[in-house]
């Protein structure tokens, strides 16, 4: 069989670019806030500025030296190309879609919105501190999670002192909201 009908595995879909990542609900809006898109602009303006320079350089170099089916430099140096361009795709895609929110218009508020940082208790007793970001930002060891998440769809425009339910896989819980903060304006 010709290899040009042979689909290898190379990972070439868009789809594992963004792995751990949940998708952007349909007819939803990429909201994030004005420090993750910043994030994500720079990781471009870096894999598009600097890394992709530096590894064309390679495989040019590696093609030049000739036989390019036993060439690591080569063969290595495509494959992070191809890497890289896909990220580049799925960043570019990422910030296209984005909705910049700055959380700081709601500072001195004490209702749930995006980009708050909000406290509350469990019905365990349990405290706990999360911030409220987008899809793109996420990082539930640091208390960030995604706006999307059914504790953040539960606090969303609740108030300090509301109690909240959230619906579990194990059953109902409730939330009681101890403190809501935003940061304040530059």
């Amino acid at each position: 069989m010709n290899k040009a009908f042979v689909k290898e595995g190379d990972g070439d879909e868009d789809d594992d670019l963004g792995a751990g990542l949940p998708p952007i609900p349909a007819g939803a809006k990429n909201y994030i806030t004005p420090q993750g898109y910043q994030r994500i602009r720079d990781e471009l303006l870096q894999l598009i500025d600097v890394e992709r320079p530096e590894v064309v350089k390679v495989v040019h170099w590696a093609a030049s030296n000739g036989d390019r089916s036993e060439n690591g430099d080569y063969i290595y140096g495509k494959r992070r190309l191809r890497e890289i361009d896909r990220r580049i795709r799925f960043l570019t895609k990422r910030l296209d879609l984005a909705e910049v929110v700055d959380p700081s218009l709601h500072h001195g508020s004490d209702q749930v919105f995006f980009g708050a940082t909000v406290a509350y208790v469990n019905g365990a007793g349990e405290a706990h501190t999360v911030t409220i970001v987008g899809i793109d930002e996420l990082d539930p060891l640091r208390g960030k999670i995604s706006w999307v998440s059914p504790v953040a769809r539960a606090l969303t425009k609740a108030r300090e002192g509301d109690v909240v339910t959230l619906h579990t896989p194990a059953g109902e819980d409730e939330l009681e909201i101890v403190s809501v903060q935003y940061p304040a304006p530059a």
